[in-house]
């Protein structure tokens, strides 16, 4: 009965810790510049969403970010999160 009873401590205590990981703490965005750049959740608190973009692009993950940065700035978009 000892077993199960520290099992299921252990279980509980993962679990509850494993919320911790979700929160963030609210970080300031860069200061705007010409071109839209990419920000992190944390820094997405105090900002509006203006919409979603998608990108469809062959070649590297490099590509479809500068796609992705391209569309948002034509967007008017100061800041972007992927």
């Amino acid at each position: 009965m000892t077993f199960v009873r520290t099992l299921i401590a252990l279980t509980l205590a993962a679990q509850l810790s494993a919320c911790g990981i979700m929160t963030t703490t609210p970080k300031p965005p860069p200061p705007p510049t010409a071109q839209a750049q990419e920000i992190v959740r944390a820094q997405t608190a105090k900002l509006v969403k203006i919409g979603t973009v998608t990108a469809v692009v062959r070649g590297s993950p490099m590509d479809v970010e500068a796609e992705i940065q391209r569309k948002a700035t034509a967007a008017g978009a100061r800041y972007y999160v992927i």
